[in-house]
């Protein structure tokens, strides 16, 4: 979709591919730090790790969320539930 801005250029939407996305993150929108362990509680990334996430190549993603159930595992962190969707 390509719309005009105020000042008459024209900008490209992007699309949310929620299907891919779904599958290449461990997200479950439940963003909470564990002040112990430096690990969110929802997906057991740590804050570097989500702020490059989208920076990352495939492989490496792929590669963070293999280590992701061990690392909350050894840090004691139960996975949490994911937040239910707004209606």
């Amino acid at each position: 979709m390509v719309h005009p801005d105020s000042t008459g250029l024209h900008w490209r939407v992007k699309r949310f591919n929620s299907r891919r996305m779904s599958s290449e993150t461990p997200c479950i929108a439940v963003c909470m730090i564990d002040p112990r362990t430096k690990l969110c509680f929802g997906c057991g990334r740590t804050l570097p790790e989500i702020a490059r996430w989208h920076k990352m190549d495939r492989a490496e993603r792929l590669s963070v969320m293999a280590t992701l159930p061990a690392r909350m595992n050894e840090a004691g962190l139960e996975r949490m539930e994911p937040r239910p969707k707004r209606a």
